[in-house]
């Protein structure tokens, strides 16, 4: 059993549960994930890590609500355990590989949309810890939606962006982007992006026109985080990679995202077909741009 050492609540229907599995804790990297189950009769759940703490022996999850599995467990809480969370699980972010000095010369951008600021946490965190400070654009339908803001600003530059201008920049993501570039005189050698389908393709599409290099997370697509239900494949420069155990990170400029999203939508819509598709929503696809 793995218990919650402690849980709180991000916004409405997202909760951040801080999780005791030493063993994961130890090994995790930034842009990997877990598999956690409630209890006998629950499914396996495929979440991002958003912390870890190998002193403590603690990893950190965050869920939002979006059907029976995902509000099973945000029901539980400080005190109770998970049966089961396995881990760590997929290919860590590439920006490990990169070495010292390339990192202080390296400008790097992350684009998060909503709940998908979760799991550019630790790659932040990564990178303020190895000398490199990184821009993250933030982004949500309203300034209610937001999450880590708090903690992303201790480890990056936040730019916030907003759908109704209740919080920062009035407007879309992709906008706030062409604002930093063409006005603000930014400049980027890399990009990040994490949050709902329809984001990180237009956001993609952005950085393309900029030659921009820039790296997606497919989390969203993953569902028993093994390859083997065949949820998770999507097409990467025309051939077919699966999510689960080839990324979850793929070069954005490459993936077919009109068919990851057809994918999606074809589980929405048939819930008796693989429905854990559609709780994994909570990981980094519902709320904001």
């Amino acid at each position: 059993m793995f218990k919650i050492l402690s849980k709180r609540v991000l916004a409405p229907n997202i909760t951040e549960m801080k999780v005791l599995a030493p063993r994961v804790a130890e090994s995790a990297k930034p842009g990997q994930f877990v598999i956690v189950r409630v209890d006998e009769t629950g499914e396996r759940i495929p979440l991002t890590i958003c912390d870890y703490d190998p002193n403590e022996g603690s990893v950190t999850i965050v869920t939002q609500t979006v059907g029976h599995s995902s509000d099973k467990i945000n029901h539980l809480n400080e005190g109770d355990a998970f049966l089961d969370f396995a881990g760590p699980l997929g290919n860590p972010s590439d920006l490990l590989q990169l070495s010292e000095e390339e990192l202080k010369n390296t400008r790097i951008l992350f684009v998060a949309g909503g709940v998908g600021t979760a799991p550019v946490y630790p790659q932040a965190k990564w990178l303020h810890e190895h000398g490199a400070t990184p821009d993250v654009i933030i982004g949500a339908r309203n300034k209610d939606l937001f999450t880590y803001v708090e903690e992303m600003k201790k480890v990056a530059n936040v730019y916030l962006a907003t759908d109704d201008g209740s919080a920062g920049f009035h407007g879309l993501v992709t906008n706030l982007m062409k604002d930093l570039i063409d006005n603000q005189g930014k400049h980027y050698d890399r990009c990040v992006i994490i949050g709902p389908m329809i984001m990180m393709k237009f956001a993609a599409m952005t950085t393309k026109e900029y030659s921009i290099p820039t790296m997606v997370s497919l989390n969203a697509l993953m569902v028993d985080g093994t390859g083997m239900c065949g949820a998770c494949r999507v097409s990467v420069g025309g051939e077919t990679k699966f999510t689960c155990v080839e990324g979850p990170e793929f070069d954005g400029h490459l993936v077919d995202f009109d068919e990851a999203m057809r994918r999606q939508n074809m589980y929405k819509n048939n819930p008796k077909q693989l429905h854990a598709s559609d709780d994994h929503k909570c990981q980094c696809q519902q709320s904001g741009k």
